[in-house]
């Protein structure tokens, strides 16, 4: 399968406090904002309830009303859903980007790297396997928020089968990135598209949570040369990009970097 031009959407809102109800009429009026001009709209990391370790009252489960509601959405504008949310499964919680389709289909990845200086791998079990998911001919790998920080995790391999000769095209993450660290946000992105030779794509949240944590913002969706094709600042916005894979398929024909990449193993 072919690469065809690809609608990405990042929705960066201020996502209410411990209030799934709210969140949900707030992320629907923003996704409907742009309903029919994307294929793939991405939500922040714990969209539903904002960063949270109080699993206990804030979890939801595969059969609640969040993926209820994603799968609602996502037949209702015709394009795959994405984002986060606190799933509780049997005796482990978990920071679970769910990947969900306009025919109700979905897939799910569980966050890998738990920020310890939050301590959230004190509340959620780490996820074990890495997702990779097609839309329009490519080949995508989501990732959340502090998996950024580690390049091993989202490294990018040559796959001959490909149709873009890589294992994947785009990866992204959702995410809930304090300001103070929002320097560290921006350049990483930057860097996991350039090492990969695909397009970076992040969506943040803004405003301050419950626990009066700041967010700026700041989502972006990056070029495989590194270049920002959109930046959203520090406000609530809905804002539309269109990836080019003739850029990213010329870029990895003259600069197959892939070619001296190091050999590696991750070990659990």
């Amino acid at each position: 399968m072919s690469l065809s031009p690809l609608r990405l959407t990042l929705v960066q809102g201020a996502t209410r406090w411990h209030d799934a109800e709210a969140n949900r009429g707030y992320y629907a009026d923003l996704v409907r904002s742009q309903a029919g001009t994307s294929d793939l709209y991405l939500l922040p990391e714990m969209f539903l309830t904002g960063f949270t370790n109080e699993t206990g009252s804030q979890s939801d489960t595969m059969d609640g009303q969040g993926l209820e509601w994603m799968r609602s959405l996502a037949s209702e504008v015709g394009a795959v859903i994405t984002g986060s949310l606190v799933i509780r499964e049997k005796e482990h919680h978990l920071n679970r980007l769910l990947w969900v389709r306009p025919d109700g289909s979905f897939e799910y990845y569980d966050k890998r790297h738990l920020f310890r200086m939050a301590g959230e791998q004190h509340h959620y079990a780490a996820g074990k396997a890495k997702l990779t998911v097609e839309l329009n001919g490519w080949r995508i790998r989501p990732l959340v928020c502090y998996d950024l920080r580690f390049p091993i995790w989202s490294r990018n391999e040559h796959d001959a089968q490909a149709a873009g000769g890589m294992a994947y095209d785009l990866v992204l993450f959702v995410a809930n990135w304090p300001a103070p660290r929002r320097q560290a946000w921006c350049s990483l992105l930057r860097a996991r598209a350039i090492e990969n030779l695909a397009y970076c794509a992040g969506v943040n949240r803004v405003g301050t949570d419950g626990n009066a944590i700041a967010y700026a913002g700041d989502s972006a969706v990056i070029d495989p040369y590194g270049s920002a094709l959109v930046d959203t600042g520090d406000q609530q916005q809905v804002v539309t990009v269109h990836l080019d894979p003739g850029l990213l398929l010329a870029h990895r024909e003259r600069f197959p970097a892939w070619m001296d990449a190091d050999r590696y193993r991750i070990e659990d």
